[in-house]
């Protein structure tokens, strides 16, 4: 299946969508909008020959945000519910979440990469165990370790977590 949606139209249906999962990666808005912009124009060389527009680019999102060269680049700077909102349209949540999801970004930033993909895939991105082993070229065994790994860590650092993370939602 070739792509029938144009490069401009794609970007401007998801350009906030993609700026706000490569932050939540990232957890620095500067380094999120370097990565976007670098996939972007990688993708609009290659975008007559992508199928699925919205997985090739997150996952080429998800592989830069993992690749070694950021890593040695990165600047931490910590997220906030003003930096993701100014990204894109906010979703409605009662005051008191912005404080949840504020500590929620404080603990993720301490897991290591390859869980923190893991986790923002399956519970921000709502992705399965084989679609998280195929983007991060892994086995769907070590996608769940990786998860486990990670919650672990979480529920450590976290006296409540919200009720999806501790039952195990998308397994």
């Amino acid at each position: 299946m070739i792509v029938t949606i144009g490069f401009d139209e794609f970007v401007a249906e998801r350009l906030d969508g993609l700026l706000r999962y490569a932050t939540v990666l990232a957890d620095d808005p500067h380094l999120a909008q370097d990565i976007v912009q670098d996939v972007l124009l990688r993708a609009q060389q290659r975008w007559a020959k992508i199928d699925s527009p919205p997985t090739y680019v997150r996952r080429m999102i998800t592989n830069e945000y993992l690749s070694w060269r950021r890593r040695a680049a990165r600047r931490v700077v910590p997220s906030n519910h003003t930096v993701l909102d100014a990204l894109g349209p906010p979703t409605a949540d009662p005051s008191t979440a912005y404080d949840e999801r504020d500590e929620m970004l404080d603990l993720l930033a301490t897991l290591p990469r390859k869980q923190r993909a893991a986790v923002v895939l399956r519970y921000y991105e709502n992705y399965t165990d084989a679609e998280i082993a195929d983007f991060l070229r892994c086995g769907v065994s070590t996608v769940r370790s990786q998860i486990s790994r990670a919650l672990a860590t979480l529920r450590a650092g976290l006296p409540s977590l919200p009720s999806a993370l501790t039952t195990g939602a998308g397994e």
